[in-house]
């Protein structure tokens, strides 16, 4: 009988327990408890973003300048290789209100032509008292040309002797590894000193677009007397094209000194770019050789 009870009792007790541990094991969160973790989370969440967030930052910042930089110093190195490889005196240059833009030929080939007669029966100089002179020898390796080229001698870029008016520039007749040039018109007017010609394409145009905040290369079009003194004068040209350069301009100014006799003419390029908080500025010299 006293076993029986004491198993009874022990029973009981267990399911006791059990019962307390269940109660227990559904007992939930206050809402007081629920309001500090929160707090506690979102302090420690702000304190980690804080620590975080700078340097995540700054790595982006730097990766944006980067670019800014590796964009912009290849639009200068374009036109710094496309400028050295000018027509002597044809560099030229405008402002329109914010807009910067400078025109050149660019110089295809160049070489020495023969100012008078060898020893050879075949030897053909360029005569220019003899305005049905239009054809001469070349000093040199042979030459290939197209019929949309065209031949300058003794650029000065001044009237009479300037390659956007014409006066020293002829089309060249198509030949192809040819030591003999032929063109169409009559004689130049000025005889080169060292008896060199340049072998010419039509001009080429860097233009600084605030309005679009954009770099352009224009290139194209026929030659002008005077030079294209806006974007929208470019743009209406016939048979223009444009390719973009660069983009996200916040300042843009291209000037030209001009040469002297104690040294060349130098091309000033500055160009700023931005992107969200990056921001870079680079400006470039670029040495213009002027001796025809």
């Amino acid at each position: 009988m006293h076993l029986t009870f004491n198993r009874q009792l022990s029973s009981k007790r267990l399911r006791d327990s059990q019962s307390q541990v269940r109660i227990l094991t559904h007992h939930g969160f206050t809402l007081v408890e629920l309001v500090v973790v929160i707090t506690i989370v979102g302090i420690l969440a702000g304190g980690v973003a804080l620590f975080i967030g700078r340097p995540t930052q700054s790595f982006f910042d730097t990766e944006r300048r980067a670019d800014l930089s590796d964009r912009a110093d290849t639009a200068l190195r374009r036109i710094a290789r496309d400028i050295r490889n000018a027509l002597p005196n044809s560099v030229r240059i405008t402002t329109s209100g914010a807009d910067s833009l400078l025109e050149f030929t660019p110089v295809i080939n160049a070489g020495r032509y023969r100012a008078e007669a060898g020893t050879s029966a075949t030897d053909n100089p360029l005569d220019f008292s003899n305005p049905a002179d239009t054809s001469f020898n070349i000093l040199g390796s042979a030459m290939t040309v197209a019929n949309s080229d065209s031949l300058v001698i003794y650029n000065l870029g001044i009237a009479g002797a300037d390659v956007y008016e014409g006066s020293n520039r002829r089309l060249l007749n198509s030949a192809s590894n040819s030591n003999t040039l032929s063109f169409t018109g009559s004689s130049f007017p000025l005889t080169s000193p060292s008896s060199r010609f340049y072998v010419v394409s039509n001009p080429v145009t860097y233009a600084c677009d605030m309005t679009n905040r954009v770099l352009w290369r224009y290139q194209g079009y026929a030659f002008q007397a005077t030079q294209p003194a806006s974007i929208a004068t470019l743009d209406g040209l016939p048979s223009v094209q444009r390719h973009q350069l660069a983009n996200n301009l916040s300042s843009c100014q291209i000037t030209y000194t001009a040469g002297i006799l104690q040294r060349s003419g130098i091309v000033f390029i500055n160009i700023s770019m931005i992107e969200d908080s990056a921001k870079v500025t680079l400006m470039h010299q670029i040495n213009v050789a002027n001796s025809p």
